[in-house]
């Protein structure tokens, strides 16, 4: 069965309390249940949170090292960071599917948000979907997988 790592970056672990006008109200925990429910049968969902940028880039390492398809919300990260755009570059080189997901849509938002180093490197991006930016970024890499 396809394993599919669900990656996100900083801040995420405060979903449900975090800003619930932007972000809504489901806590990663959520998220993952109806991720499990969604893929049942066809996939193992391995969903993670980090702060740490470091620690996001092993975790792209570790998706092209046991060939597993993610599906990443970089957060803040999604703005700035070259190493994990440079991480992201390396998983869809190798010829597996990589998902950008936004809970919000950042091109509603603040002008610095309308900007993403990662997108140009990804399979493909969803945003602005809550809940089901994650979801639909599911199907798509089970579709590419």
């Amino acid at each position: 069965m396809t394993r599919v790592l669900v990656l996100n970056g900083p801040n995420l672990g405060r979903l449900g309390t975090r800003e619930p006008d932007v972000y809504g109200t489901l806590t990663l925990e959520d998220i993952r249940t109806r991720l499990v429910e969604d893929a049942a049968g066809r996939a193992e969902i391995e969903l993670r949170q980090t702060d740490d940028e470091a620690t996001l880039i092993g975790w792209l390492h570790e998706a092209v090292d046991t060939a597993s398809p993610v599906v990443l919300n970089p957060a803040a990260f999604t703005h700035y960071s070259y190493a994990l755009r440079d991480a992201v570059s390396i998983v869809t080189s190798a010829g597996l599917p990589l998902v950008e997901v936004h809970l919000s849509n950042p091109h509603a938002r603040e002008e610095f948000r309308h900007t993403s180093v990662i997108s140009g490197v990804a399979t493909g991006v969803i945003a602005g979907l809550g809940v089901d930016s994650y979801r639909l970024a599911l199907e798509a890499v089970l579709r590419r997988a």
